[in-house]
């Protein structure tokens, strides 16, 4: 295990106070590899662990995402928070330059309702790079959002087989179960959301109600 680092916890403790993202970023690249704070994300200090995760989720790349998911498992409960921040940030950051950018277009189709053209570009960038688990998530938001339940479950598992860590995907395939009244498959789902991020409250209601529901049955 790494041993502490006073000056990641001073850039950590400076970002704090000023919220200077850019500084904070620049001083860590030059100071730090992705593979040592990915060392530091584990470290025996809850500081260190904080300063870490933040880190990653301005500098690191989709290498970093075992760490972050693990991460989100922490006993501390700010670095859960910055964990379940970062690991969204990389998750975008898989492929090229020409496939991030393609990805960045079709969240801003989604964000402004344009689901249909969503899941056209979704798919082009899924036919590009079928490893890219973020295009899967996308199409499925966009699916969902078309009433398509079923093809958002398949796109939500598809995202899962190649990224485990994607707790978004689970929870978005159990609201799919929902509308399709699969009471046990949604439960299931949002089980495995809370697996991979305990902190998922509105998850958590989801599976108490299920679970009452099913056992009044």
């Amino acid at each position: 295990m790494a041993s502490p680092s006073p000056y990641l916890l001073t850039l950590y403790h400076q970002y704090l106070d000023d919220q200077d993202t850019a500084s904070f970023v620049a001083k860590a690249s030059r100071r730090y590899t992705q593979g040592t704070l990915q060392r530091l994300a584990e470290n025996d200090s809850p500081g260190v662990r904080r300063s870490a995760v933040l880190a990653l989720g301005f500098v690191g790349d989709y290498e970093s995402n075992a760490i972050l998911g693990r991460a989100l498992q922490d006993e501390d409960r700010t670095v859960r928070t910055l964990a379940q921040n970062s690991i969204r940030n990389v998750w975008n950051r898989a492929g090229s330059d020409e496939e991030r950018q393609m990805l960045e277009t079709l969240i801003r189709l989604s964000s402004a309702q344009h689901f249909e053209e969503a899941v056209r570009r979704a798919g082009e960038l899924i036919q590009r790079a079928p490893w890219f688990a973020e295009a899967w998530n996308q199409r499925a938001i966009a699916h969902f959002s078309l009433g398509h339940y079923a093809e958002a479950i398949r796109d939500c598992h598809q995202t899962l087989e190649i990224n485990p860590y994607h707790f978004a995907a689970a929870a978005g395939m159990g609201q799919a179960y929902l509308q399709l009244g699969n009471t046990l498959s949604a439960l299931e789902s949002f089980r495995r959301a809370l697996r991979l991020n305990p902190d998922l409250e509105a998850v958590r209601v989801q599976v108490s109600r299920l679970t009452r529901l099913i056992e009044d049955k």
